[in-house]
């Protein structure tokens, strides 16, 4: 690499290769920089370092000094010459020191790999084809690479229990447990529930539950997530699928305004689980065990997935043009969503311009005690991408009180709500009467059943898109599976009923066809382009809204350093 010096960087040197990384910085990293992996069990970056493992040995040396003069020895080439420790050093707890030596793959750093390998399986069981870790466990893999193939233990195994109720999403499989005490650390130090440890010695050695405690905080499942081996898994995903039969599909949960990263793991049109996708600057590699449930609303019951006039299928159509005939006919208001993304309300900003300069619109905010961690005060994903496309110029209340009155004031006869219960959000049903209602929804409830129109929308596994969180980050989010048969995307159907009210052509609905338009008409969105924001987010220039009391009278989070910067 390239030795020019840098602030606050040192030189180390990795299988000869020199490497510049910042003082203290644990070997692992400083490998995996430059592409080499160290294996490791109990080392997680998000964690603690114990160094218990032992699986990530590796040989270190230093420039050796003069004990007389002090001056640096030198080799016959007139180098450093480097004096290496007699015995192997844990990489994971060794921090980088300026001319610091280490190799990753030497005969005796393979000994002690084999050797720590070994000892792992001695009382491992041998149920891989069995286990919903297969195909993920690191066990498995550096086995293969460290492994003998065989075993030169002769004594019977150590039996433990293999399916013990940690907590209600966390089932324990004991025998398949290395000790990495990964989970142990977590609850500890990210969940502040320290509710587990291991009892009894050596290899009768037992993860469990303090007594009169269980593994139950809302983010249990990141202890599975972590988990090297099939030690831990979870309730819901035990024995569902392979991992390796399943898409891959990254995504944003929809349960704050934290935006925290997902993926969410499908197959043939069917959601079967969802994990947290690595994201430093927004929620590291955790989420919550609430949001890894929110797939399940997909498939149940009360699913709209047909257009409706007057409680009847309908051809969507028609449908289109009784909105048409509806929003042209009578004094109308508009509720968007904060659940929409950034194109929807966009979109649905040009749909109200359409109908005229003084529509009221509304948004419905969702505003819930956080809990310190990943879930925010904030319950709407998108309520800034609102303020940012100019679908809102403030913040949005807890309820229609303002609506409600227009209502009893007959000052309006036609609401469109797109993504909104209105009931929910404080509308009575008596006013409902009241009114022509077109609800655009992905679920029944109160509202759609009082609804002269009824439009079927996609979840957010759905459809592709982008919010922007709390920080004012605009981050993407990519469909995962197909919506309905035969229901437009959200954005698909706004698109339609645009062209419609004002007779041009429909514009293509594509986030990156809408964006287009986006990084024209907003200047804090000036210049960036859909298919370029990166995987961790664009940190986009929120000052304009600094005076809005976000959750709680805080003042607004955004980060100015890093504005309109893509990858």
């Amino acid at each position: 690499m390239n030795s020019e010096k840098h602030d606050n960087l040192i030189s180390v040197h990795i299988d000869g290769e020199e490497v510049r990384v910042p003082p203290g910085t644990n070997m692992i990293e400083a490998a995996r920089s430059i592409g080499t992996e160290i294996p490791h069990y109990c080392y997680h970056p998000k964690l603690s370092v114990v160094g218990n493992c032992r699986m990530c040995l590796v040989e270190m040396g230093m420039p050796g000094r003069d004990r007389e003069t002090g001056e640096p020895m030198l080799d016959e080439k007139g180098q450093p010459k480097i004096l290496w420790m007699p015995k192997p050093a844990v990489a994971c707890a060794t921090g980088a020191a300026p001319g610091m030596h280490i190799r990753t793959d030497s005969a005796l750093v393979r000994s002690c790999r084999e050797g720590v390998m070994e000892f792992l399986l001695v009382n491992h069981p041998l149920d891989c084809p069995i286990c919903d870790q297969a195909g993920e466990c690191h066990l498995q893999e550096f086995a293969t690479d460290y492994g003998r193939g065989y075993s030169r233990f002769v004594e019977e195994k150590n039996v433990k229990p293999k399916r013990t109720r940690l907590g209600p999403r966390v089932m324990l499989d004991d025998e398949r447990c290395i000790l990495c005490s990964r989970c142990i650390r977590f609850c500890k130090e990210i969940a502040d529930d320290d509710v587990l440890g291991f009892i009894d010695r050596g290899s009768y050695s037992t993860l469990t539950c303090f007594p009169g405690k269980e593994l139950a905080n809302n983010y249990s499942l990141n202890t599975v997530d972590i988990c090297p081996v099939g030690a831990l898994t979870s309730t819901d995903f035990r024995f569902r699928m392979r991992p390796w039969f399943l898409k891959q599909s990254p995504s944003i949960c929809i349960e704050s305004s934290v935006g925290v990263n997902t993926v969410v793991w499908s197959r043939e049109g069917t959601i079967y689980r969802i994990t947290p996708r690595r994201n430093d600057a927004v929620n590291d590699t955790w989420m919550s065990d609430s949001g890894r449930t929110l797939y399940k609303g997909v498939d149940s019951g009360d699913r709209m997935n047909v257009y409706t006039l007057e409680g009847r299928p309908a051809d969507a159509g028609a449908v289109l043009e009784e909105c048409v005939a509806l929003l042209r006919g009578g004094s109308v208001a508009v509720v968007g969503s904060g659940r929409s993304s950034v194109e929807e309300q966009w979109m649905l900003k040009r749909t109200v311009e359409a109908l005229g300069d003084e529509i009221p619109v509304y948004l419905v905010g969702r505003t819930e005690p956080g809990d310190g961690l990943l879930i925010s005060n904030d319950r709407n994903p998108n309520v800034r991408g609102a303020l940012l496309t100019g679908l809102m110029d403030t913040l949005p209340a807890a309820t229609l009180d303002d609506l409600g009155a227009r209502i009893e004031a007959g000052e309006i006869d036609t609401i469109l709500s797109f993504g909104e219960d209105l009931c929910a959000a404080g509308l009575a049903r008596g006013q409902l009467k009241k009114v022509r209602v077109i609800y655009a929804g992905t679920h029944h409830n109160d509202c759609s059943q009082r609804s002269r129109v009824e439009i079927p929308l996609l979840t957010v596994f759905e459809r592709s898109g982008s919010f922007v969180n709390q920080q004012f980050r605009l981050q993407r989010f990519s469909r995962a599976i197909p919506g309905p048969e035969g229901v437009y995307s959200d954005l698909a159907f706004l698109a339609l009923l645009h062209a419609r009210l004002t007779g041009l052509r429909p514009m293509r609905p594509e986030p990156a066809e809408i964006w287009k338009h986006l990084s024209r008409e907003i200047a804090a969105l000036r210049g960036i382009e859909y298919d370029r924001i990166s995987d961790t987010g664009v940190v986009i220039d929120g000052s304009k809204f600094a005076h809005l009391p976000f959750c709680e009278g805080k003042s607004l989070h955004y980060e100015p350093t890093a504005a309109t910067a893509v990858s």
